[in-house]
């Protein structure tokens, strides 16, 4: 099944396309009117992603945006973030402005 969420199993929905001509009330024309009605098919947001199963190994599934949103699926870590060895904090600039020596016009 192409067109089918691998997690939680969302497929095609069928609904209706409704054509309308016309103005809205709230515009100032006279409302809105049908002209026809046919029927259509709202198909899921499906991403090919790859997911590292829980035995450890990497595929690639078609989930729908909602399941990669609420975090069903655990995504393949490509590389470790980056992290510094244990005593490599102090080696770092210290992050502060630099204060200049000048002072504002009164002389404070």
């Amino acid at each position: 099944m192409a067109r089918v969420c691998e997690i939680c199993g969302k497929g095609r929905r069928v609904g209706n396309h409704i054509e309308i001509r016309g103005k809205a009330k709230y515009l100032g024309g006279v409302g809105t009117k049908v002209t026809g009605i046919s029927r259509r098919v709202f198909l899921p947001n499906l991403q090919n992603v790859r997911i590292t199963t829980a035995n450890g190994t990497n595929k690639t599934v078609r989930v729908c945006t909602q399941c990669i949103r609420s975090g069903a699926v655990v995504k393949q870590i490509k590389n470790q973030p980056f992290q510094l060895s244990v005593g490599a904090e102090h080696d770092l600039p210290k992050s502060g402005k630099k204060r200049s020596g000048k002072t504002n016009a009164t002389g404070r």
